[in-house]
């Protein structure tokens, strides 16, 4: 049995800071220079610890207040600049990721497909959709965001690009995973660390001795074991924030606990077997997916941001790209789970010539769930050229599993 005391079974996905910038392009790199400076010292501290860090990210405020948006030209000349203020300052060889904050007005969601083309890991946005008092949806927005998909899937090898660009749902600031961070200069000089966990969950279901087999009582079990696993990691990860020196203004905002899968650990289909589900997509999905979501969400002293619930990534997790060939779940499928956990639909491969209308409705379902549900999810989709439903992938990305194309009914 693994002892879940073990700081490898519970990675550092990201240490992620919220920095402000403005058309001053001259204080670029201090500020770049100042928040690269805090996640380092959290990310040492933490490696200390024994704790992998995987990346340091950094978010800054709606790109439209720093960038010049007057044409492509004007912003790439922009993020060109920050691009080698962020190459400098990669001394130490963390991945750093970079969002560009979101985008907000027509002009500037037009430019995502290019700058994401161009800029790539550093050009991550986002824009979030609002609705009005009766629930309505803005639905302009939302056309203009799918023809940024169908540009950005056009435009990019393979489609790849879209791994940047989500579209948010009721989301706040303080989310620092990505693409979906954002913040609007309220959260400025704020940290934020995300775990990555499914490693440590899988452990402790294997660690469950004398499994009852009454279903309430294992499902009961389940929860204190894997509850009880993360609540240690996230504790020491705090207590070793705590003793982290910041800079004057800078403060720790808190955790997103969520389990955020990878392709390079255990598969969260390998929870759902570990939970007694006969395979992602039977019966019984939801229900554990209900579980989870609870564990994420009731760690006690622990400040929760983010998201902080169940992710379900197609092609960032291997279990779930290879259920796609055993046509396993589907959209609707992962929409009906959203309603009790979360991100929503992300990175979902779909046909390459899925009608825009389509891709809109999908669009409208899960926001509607969000905002009437009150819980943030996002949509990600990655619209594959020449790719119909049933046909695999050939991404490349090292971020990326193949799976099988998935349809929009």
């Amino acid at each position: 049995m693994q002892n879940l005391t073990d700081p490898a079974l519970c990675r550092v996905r990201t240490v992620t800071a919220f920095v402000s910038l403005d058309k001053d392009a001259g204080r670029w790199a201090d500020k770049l220079a100042e928040a690269k400076q805090q996640c380092d010292h959290i990310a040492a501290a933490l490696q200390q610890r024994g704790y992998t860090v995987q990346s340091v990210r950094m978010v800054a405020n709606p790109f439209g207040e720093y960038l010049d948006t007057a044409d492509i030209a004007a912003a790439s000349q922009g993020l060109a600049q920050i691009r080698d203020i962020l190459n400098r300052l990669n001394a130490n060889g963390l991945r750093i990721r970079f969002a560009i904050g979101e985008a907000r007005t027509p002009q500037e969601i037009a430019l995502l497909p290019e700058l994401i083309r161009d800029f790539g890991d550093l050009s991550n946005a986002c824009v979030n959709i609002d609705a009005d008092e009766h629930g309505v949806l803005d639905n302009g927005q939302i056309l203009r965001c799918v023809e940024a998909v169908r540009r950005i899937g056009e435009i990019t090898p393979r489609g790849e690009g879209n791994f940047n660009f989500t579209v948010n749902f009721n989301c706040n600031e303080l989310i620092p995973y990505f693409p979906a961070g954002y913040h609007r200069g309220g959260s400025d000089k704020k940290l934020v660390v995300g775990l990555e966990s499914p490693d440590l969950l899988a452990a402790a279901l294997r660690g469950l001795n004398n499994l009852p087999e009454a279903h309430e009582d294992f499902r009961r079990a389940a929860f204190d074991a894997m509850s009880g696993a993360l609540q240690y990691h996230a504790d020491q990860v705090q207590a070793c924030i705590a003793e982290v020196p910041l800079a004057a203004g800078w403060t720790y905002a808190g955790m997103d606990t969520s389990a955020a899968p990878s392709k390079n650990c255990t598969s969260m289909v390998e929870v759902y077997r570990l939970l007694r589900v006969p395979h992602f997509g039977a019966a019984g999905t939801l229900e554990a997916s209900a579980l989870l979501t609870r564990v994420f969400k009731t760690l006690k002293n622990v400040r929760a941001v983010g998201f902080s619930g169940l992710m379900l990534a197609v092609v960032e997790d291997e279990g779930l790209a290879a259920a796609t060939y055993a046509d396993s779940y589907d959209l609707q499928h992962l929409i009906a789970y959203s309603s009790v956990c979360g991100i929503g639909l992300d990175t979902v491969p779909i046909e390459g010539g899925t009608p825009s209308e389509k891709t809109a409705a999908i669009m409208r379902d899960t926001g509607t769930m969000a905002f009437r549900l009150n819980k943030p999810l996002t949509v990600r989709l990655f619209p594959v050229p020449g790719l119909k439903a049933g046909m695999s992938t050939a991404f490349e990305s090292d971020d990326l599993c193949n799976c099988a194309v998935l349809a929009v009914k």
